[in-house]
């Protein structure tokens, strides 16, 4: 704490410097600069986490991230009892901010408290030399939402897409939209069950994995590449108002409440496979509807299961919203039997949340108020 601390006068000195002279302002920001490289080298610096630079071979670009190029690669010696991994290595832009730059590392740090099935794995990190790189699991099929989107009937068939299953159909059969909803919720769950609010879940955001699994994503991999998706409202920064609940876009509020009403918006997400939510209408159109309590409609050929947990996340109340831990119970008796021996909501770690009692009935939606001015 108190190296943070010191942190941040030396980035106001930076932020502040321009009204100096050159020679004045090259000093200030020489000092500044010092002791800010010592607060990055803290930030990523932990020798259980630390990985040889000679270790790391990158293979291939997967794509752009938020702050930087994702590759493709191997690493040698860094999961236990495997002598070669596949990972995803993600760089930061030499073009970076400092905020940028401090962003990336915060990421790489933040994920070094996740240990869960259904999060993405930070791997390790290199600190020691330029550029640093974050290693992370590889999520061989991408993000959920390219991956919904290519087993349209217009995409690219199976057979020349190594990202579509052999199995792919034209839709999504009910259980397997199940399981992907489960998968999410009990990744976020662990999130919920560690105090971390995610405030930008989307399919964009979870991840793929080569046996289908999907998994709550990187935090901040794909914003770059989906840009569409977010809009910049009264020069603040970029939001993703089709995924934000009334509370987030009306005061600013986020919480596992908000990242609720999300999991909805992602729900609608499979069952549309990956259409874009409230098309039609602007980002500003968007803001006013979900604020007087406007939500999505059913999707075609949605099954009615799905479609009453969206609407239980819609709830214009957040407290009348479920917990992610009690949407996996509504849903277990319909998962997969791998799900049992993988999942944090049936590990020992799981704690459920202190929270108020919440008891809807999943089958029995229509006496439930979705309504703002009924919910007050």
């Amino acid at each position: 704490m108190k190296t943070f601390a010191a942190f941040i006068p030396l980035y106001i000195i930076i932020l502040s410097t321009e009204h100096l002279t050159s020679p004045l302002r090259k000093k200030a920001e020489y000092f500044a600069v010092s002791g800010v490289k010592h607060f990055l080298f803290l930030l990523v610096s932990d020798v259980r986490w630390e990985v040889p630079r000679e270790k790391i071979t990158l293979l291939r670009e997967l794509g752009q991230g938020s702050f930087g190029m994702v590759y493709e690669g191997i690493a040698k010696d860094i999961v236990k009892g495997d002598p070669e991994t596949r990972v995803a290595v993600k760089t930061v832009n030499e073009s970076a901010s400092l905020r940028e730059r401090i962003e990336f590392l915060n990421e790489a740090s933040v994920m070094k408290a996740f240990s869960c099935h259904h999060v993405v794995r930070l791997l390790g990190v290199v600190s020691k030399g330029q550029p640093t790189l974050v290693v992370m699991e590889l999520m061989t099929h991408g993000d959920l939402k390219s991956y919904l989107r290519s087993l349209r009937p217009d995409s690219e068939p199976a057979s020349t897409n190594p990202s579509v299953p052999p199995h792919a159909t034209l839709k999504l059969l009910s259980c397997d939209m199940l399981q992907m909803a489960a998968e999410i919720a009990d990744g976020m769950a662990y999130l919920n069950a560690k105090k971390f609010v995610h405030r930008d879940l989307a399919a964009r955001n979870c991840m793929v994995a080569e046996d289908f699994t999907v998994k709550i994503g990187d935090f901040g991999m794909t914003r770059d590449i989906y840009e569409t998706d977010y809009y910049r409202k009264g020069g603040k920064g970029l939001l993703p108002v089709r995924w934000m609940a009334p509370e987030s876009l009306k005061d600013g509020v986020f919480t596992a409440h908000s990242d609720c009403w999300s999991f909805g918006v992602v729900l609608w997400e499979i069952s549309t496979l990956a259409e874009q939510p409230y098309q039609g209408l602007s980002n500003e159109q968007v803001l006013k509807f979900v604020m007087d309590g406007g939500y999505l409609d059913r999707p075609d050929n949605c099954p009615e299961r799905m479609h009453n947990l969206m609407q239980m996340c819609w709830q214009y109340n957040p407290k009348m919203r479920p917990m992610f831990h009690e949407i996996i119970e509504m849903l277990r008796e319909e998962l997969h039997p791998s799900f049992q021996e993988v999942s944090f909501f049936y590990s020992e770690e799981n704690k459920v949340p202190e929270t108020e009692e919440f008891d809807l009935d999943l089958d029995n939606m229509e006496s439930i108020p979705l309504d703002p001015s009924a919910t007050c």
